[in-house]
């Protein structure tokens, strides 16, 4: 199945750029002549050129001729809107592609079907939907936002064998290894944001960055509805940009931002509208219990990543429950063990084998 075999190393290029392109999805492009590739390329981070650009770039100057009969798989439909660079459908036209498969055609508003629509009106021919389900994967977090108008969001914990996510007296618990630990440090860089409850925030004093993995540090969150926590707290460095959510003050200064919502029933809500317009497509939710259950039980959440080590503790903090959760994966990591849930009311699925 060629089409398959090429659109899933699109998946591959595209996926080399992860935690480097938020707000854009992760695009990768092939270039094909008679079973053989003769350009490839990815998005490599936001504001550079797109994937089908690099594409056709990576093109050799003897096989310039050969564009024209070529057929391009790239995974997310081609732009069709000057952004910070210009049409990539423009671009496929006047190297007259004859053919364009796609994954996935674009969610984003000033797109949704008008590159294809584009691109059949130059006379290209063009087939969309191969490995839909794969591409829908791989830009989850571009989907949910642009669908669900808010980030997709990621809770993560790391439980003890008889299900406690800390000790009871909040005294340091070291729950995980360093496998575990050096992998949570690795998505850090992958999300476009990391967020804490207050108490977190004041007891475990975290520096929520990515200190063990090169890559983009998150804009960190913490609640702090009455501005308690302390300036010597980790989150009042500038090591990243930080917003601390309250009911008092909504100033910037600098790399730290005072962001003011009600503490209601509407905190959540009115959070995820506010990082919505930041144009921020991920928060991964690091705890405490009362934060992550508080979003299990408003249903905002779309992937759950649990972490379970062989350790027992007697008493403490009671690990979240999940509902409508959907068993995606585990794997080991280290002596512990990760599972990897999606909500059944979104509908990103995961498929056996991807890369989460």
């Amino acid at each position: 199945m060629p089409d398959q075999v090429y659109m899933q190393h699109c998946l591959q290029l595209a996926q080399q750029a992860k935690g480097y392109t938020s707000p854009n999805p992760m695009v990768g492009a092939v270039l094909v002549h008679n079973g053989r590739i003769i350009g490839e390329g990815y998005h490599h981070f936001y504001g550079a050129a797109h994937a089908e650009v690099n594409c056709l770039d990576h093109v050799s100057p003897a096989d310039k001729h050969l564009i024209s009969d070529s057929t391009l798989y790239v995974n997310l439909e081609p732009c069709a809107h000057f952004g910070l660079t210009p049409p990539c459908a423009s671009r496929v036209i006047a190297e007259q592609v004859k053919k364009v498969v796609i994954a996935n055609t674009d969610p984003f508003e000033r797109v949704s079907g008008r590159g294809i629509a584009m691109l059949r009106d130059a006379g290209i021919a063009v087939t969309a939907g191969i490995m839909e389900q794969e591409g829908l994967w791989v830009n989850r977090r571009f989907f949910c936002f642009h669908t669900r108008k808010r980030p997709y969001l990621i809770m993560k914990w790391a439980q003890t064998a008889d299900g406690y996510i800390g000790a009871a007296d909040s005294s340091p618990v070291q729950i995980t290894g360093t496998e575990s630990r050096q992998l949570l440090h690795k998505w850090r860089t992958e999300e476009a944001a990391i967020m804490v409850g207050f108490t977190t925030a004041l007891n475990d004093n975290p520096q929520l960055i990515a200190r063990h993995h090169t890559g983009r540090q998150p804009l960190r969150i913490a609640l702090d509805r009455n501005l308690l926590l302390p300036r010597t707290n980790h989150l009042y460095s500038d090591e990243a940009a930080t917003w601390l959510i309250n009911e008092k003050d909504e100033t910037s200064l600098g790399n730290l931002h005072y962001i003011k919502l009600p503490f209601d029933e509407h905190l959540l809500p009115a959070l995820l509208q506010r990082l919505y317009a930041a144009h921020i497509l991920s928060v991964i939710v690091e705890g405490g219990a009362q934060l992550l259950n508080s979003f299990i039980t408003a249903g905002l959440w779309d992937e759950a990543r649990v972490f379970t080590s062989n350790t027992h503790i007697g008493e403490g903090v009671v690990a979240p429950v999940l509902t409508n959760e959907l068993a995606a994966m585990q794997a080991a990591s280290g002596n512990d063990m990760l599972q990897v849930y999606t909500n059944r009311n979104v509908g990103y699925k995961y498929i056996p084998g991807m890369e989460l």
